[in-house]
């Protein structure tokens, strides 16, 4: 579909991705327990409008990339490759921590959603996943790769925002829904580690 291939592939680890806590989630969790669910979909809404900045940059940049020749294409799925296998082991060798929870002072709908803007937009893991991640489920004989790019982005943004949304309304409802999960922590993150050492491998070996 649009050039893409593996999509159900694609979507899971996507997910995964999506639900392995981060900046993002902690993000939304705080406003949520602080100012109720309006505002923790509001930040949701604000990181899912900063995941659209980096779909854009890597559809733009990796298009042109991968269509100037297939040397550019192997660089990049090394490149690409390598990365995967690096996040993948990090979450592997990971330990659950007690996070020091962020001061959050009540703000306007407004400041919420720029605040989650910029929280995922000025977070350089997530622009470099984008550019590892996506290029490995565009098929190279697509047409059009920069609308295989979009496309792949704009699933991801969309189940990671439905994901976000469902953080703040439970959070908002139960407070301590992220605490003593340090165990589920450790084997999800274990599972997650594992998935991407494999598509950083599948990557580097496929044709």
């Amino acid at each position: 579909m649009f050039g893409t291939t593996d999509l159900a592939l694609f979507v899971v680890a996507g997910l995964l991705l999506n639900i392995t806590p981060g900046p993002d989630t902690l993000y939304i969790v705080g406003r949520s327990t602080l100012q109720g669910f309006r505002a923790g979909a509001t930040a949701a809404l604000g990181i899912g409008a900063g995941a659209i900045v980096h779909t854009v940059a890597a559809a733009v940049g990796l298009s042109a990339v991968l269509a100037a020749s297939a040397t550019a294409f192997t660089i990049v799925k090394w490149l690409g490759a390598a990365y995967l296998v690096y996040v993948g082991i990090s979450l592997l060798l990971s330990r659950p921590k007690e996070e020091e929870k962020r001061h959050l002072e009540p703000a306007g709908l407004r400041t919420v959603f720029l605040q989650g803007f910029f929280t995922n937009v000025l977070n350089p893991k997530v622009a470099l996943f984008f550019l590892a991640f996506l290029p490995q489920f565009v098929d190279p004989a697509a047409p059009s790769k920069a609308l295989a790019l979009f496309f792949l982005g704009l699933v991801f943004n969309f189940n990671g925002t439905l994901w976000n949304l469902f953080v703040a309304w439970s959070s908002a409802r139960v407070a301590s829904t992220f605490r003593g999960a340090g165990r589920f922590a450790l084997w999800f993150n274990r599972a997650a580690g594992g998935l991407f050492v494999y598509l950083g491998v599948r990557l580097a070996v496929s044709k």
